[in-house]
């Protein structure tokens, strides 16, 4: 159960599981600043919150931490396992260490800030979020990704932006390599408005200027029957 510390101040212990802390959230009446105490590593906390409350999470976390995400602002101070932020709809997610792989999975709208490094995949399938790394991604960053933005203040791995559909992605660092399909673009005065904007919103001090823009080369949309790679 949440104790009641200050004014709209809770505080929950999650040694013991995360049920209590989770089932709170879903209440859509919920409402303050919640501090949560010992994490432990446990996988899902803090998913499926539903009303625009506060967590504070006070430790590292497992898998699919901030998961589900609706509406609250997820700060997690330690690092982070798989599936970060994972079908995050709206509000924030922040970890202030590293992230696992697929950081911000199917995302289909809201914040996601990893200010350390994030694995392999991250931003996989995301459809309408934004993504911002302070650190480096993994290989197959963006993979299969449809829509929204990816930040990524140091490098990638290899294949970014694989089967890339019209998400945007941003490097301010070496690529190691694009995926198929991806290619890099022009940046235009709107892209650096764009990632100025999200750099600040992340709390982020990159130079907006730097970054590379990578979008898709729009070939894979359709199967076209006389390809000499698929009749070899």
């Amino acid at each position: 159960m949440a104790v009641l510390m200050s004014d709209d101040v809770f505080e929950i212990d999650v040694g013991d599981g995360v049920r209590r802390l989770n089932a709170t959230l879903h209440d859509a009446a919920c409402h303050g600043v919640f501090e949560v105490r010992r994490p432990m590593g446990q996988h899902s906390v803090a998913v499926g919150a539903v009303s625009p409350v506060v967590v504070e999470v006070r430790g590292h976390v497992g898998y699919y931490a901030g998961a589900m995400n609706q509406a609250a602002t997820v700060n997690i101070h330690g690092n982070a396992g798989k599936g970060l932020a994972e079908n995050i709809m709206s509000g924030a997610v922040r970890v202030f260490g590293d992230a696992s792989d697929a950081v911000g999975a199917s995302g289909r709208g809201g914040l996601v800030v990893v200010h350390g490094n994030a694995a392999s995949r991250c931003g996989i399938s995301m459809k309408g979020v934004n993504i911002v790394v302070g650190g480096s991604i993994g290989h197959l960053g963006a993979f299969m990704a449809q829509a929204g933005t990816l930040v990524v203040c140091g490098d990638a791995g290899e294949a970014l932006g694989d089967s890339l559909y019209e998400a945007v992605l941003y490097v301010g660092g070496r690529i190691a390599s694009l995926g198929a399909d991806a290619r890099e673009e022009p940046m235009t005065d709107g892209d650096r408005a764009h990632v100025r904007a999200l750099l600040d919103r992340a709390g982020l001090g990159a130079d907006a200027a730097a970054f590379r823009r990578v979008g898709s080369a729009r070939k894979l949309y359709h199967w076209n029957s006389g390809d000499d790679r698929i009749h070899g």
